[in-house]
């Protein structure tokens, strides 16, 4: 699993920072978190394939969350792109971006779905025999939502020198990673315990986009691989996070201990903040594995 940060500032872009987005690869798929302005020039600069985005997850409708999207909607369109693009976010983005489509006849040539939310309850938005998405309703000052996405149980792994052993034509592989035992020529039967070992360990992540504290999100993001929350604030600003529904990194790492997840990934830093190594000092005193986000910055888990 990895986790490249294309974005991780909050409000306006500068010409060294750039708002929230970033790219997770999980179990052989890409899904695009939010999409500030610039985001399809991060996209390009990281070396990242357009044709192999398919899925993107919007939190919610502030600029330095979204504003990249039209752009990016349309460069794909230029690039002749035939391939389905689904767009997740709350309600409203489906107007949003057709009206500028609309008004600048791009209309795409691809087809563009949109998948509108407006539950405040966690629900799953997107599953296929791969991975799972799963909504974590965050409390901001609009509708906004966090995103965990899951890696579904794969095969069991073979045990090689075991199936050897037994002279097993590799046409059995695939059901013994299944959980099949297998009957010899000569009636032995073989358990699958002796042949194979418990599957890779699942992973999972979860995106907490803009959210002051909050713990009602902590039994859906339990023991997560790794947990990105919003950190805008250090203490010495705490009294700002809850007039503008922010977090600081010290609540940021208290939500990351009671949820006891893997490691806990900072971003979205004010920008009246010279150096974000403070974020990381601030959330050590409540939670030892900590990173701290940066633009071009990968993760992997």
């Amino acid at each position: 699993m990895r986790v490249t940060i294309l974005g991780c500032y909050s409000a306006t872009p500068r010409t060294f920072t750039n708002p929230t987005a970033q790219v997770l690869e999980i179990n052989n798929q890409i899904f695009l978190i939010d999409c500030g302005e610039g985001t399809q020039v991060q996209l390009r600069r990281h070396k990242i394939k357009f044709s192999r985005i398919k899925h993107i997850f919007i939190s919610h409708l502030h600029g330095d969350h979204f504003y990249g999207l039209i752009g990016l909607i349309s460069t794909f369109r230029l690039l002749k792109r035939d391939a389905p693009l689904h767009i997740y976010g709350p309600k409203g983005i489906k107007e949003a971006i057709v009206l500028q489509l609309k008004l600048s006849n791009s209309w795409t040539d691809y087809p563009l779905h949109f998948h509108e939310l407006t539950s405040k309850e966690s629900e799953v938005i997107h599953e296929d025999e791969h991975v799972s998405v799963t909504t974590i309703p965050l409390q901001h000052r609009v509708y906004c939502n966090g995103f965990l996405f899951k890696e579904k149980e794969g095969d069991r792994r073979l045990i090689l020198s075991k199936v050897l052993n037994y002279n097993i034509d590799k046409a059995y592989y695939r059901s013994i990673k299944k959980g099949k035992d297998i009957t010899l020529d000569d009636g032995t039967i073989v358990k699958n315990e002796e042949l194979t070992e418990e599957p890779n360990p699942i992973k999972s992540y979860a995106f907490c986009s803009d959210t002051k504290y909050d713990e009602a999100k902590v039994p859906l993001i339990k023991g997560v691989t790794a947990l990105y929350h919003e950190s805008t604030f250090l203490e010495s600003h705490k009294h700002l996070c809850e007039t503008t529904g922010h977090s600081s990194a010290v609540e940021a790492a208290t939500i990351a201990k009671k949820a006891e997840v893997g490691t806990l990934v900072l971003g979205h830093y004010s920008t009246r903040y010279g150096d974000i190594s403070l974020f990381k000092e601030e959330a050590e005193t409540v939670f030892d594995k900590v990173e701290v986000a940066d633009d071009g910055k990968v993760f992997e888990f």
